[in-house]
């Protein structure tokens, strides 16, 4: 089960694909940033914007969460405004169902 709050039905099938990734990561915690920033941002968000997104979800869950929790340095590459957007967005944990928190 994910923590999804949203519907995709008024997303073409790009922004479809990249919620449903951002939601089914190979760990919780990239589910949570990735899965709430998408819905909250996924809408509103270019299609260069949707390219650098796609690109930094191609990376390792593991490489991504040492990057954010700054326990290892965010590589050249990742030093972009979309990165440190998704690194300043803070999960809701009170969205989730009760299971899950």
């Amino acid at each position: 089960m994910t923590g999804i709050s949203r519907t995709s039905a008024d997303l073409d099938p790009r922004r479809r694909r990249i919620l449903f990734r951002a939601w089914h990561r190979g760990i919780r915690e990239m589910d949570l940033i990735l899965g709430q920033f998408a819905e909250a941002e996924l809408s509103t968000l270019s299609e260069a914007q949707l390219d650098e997104l796609e690109t930094i979800m191609g990376e390792e869950d593991n490489d991504l969460v040492k990057w954010i929790t700054g326990e290892q340095p965010v590589p050249a590459r990742y030093q972009t405004q979309m990165f440190h957007r998704i690194a300043a967005y803070r999960p809701d944990f009170d969205k989730l169902p009760e299971g899950m928190k």
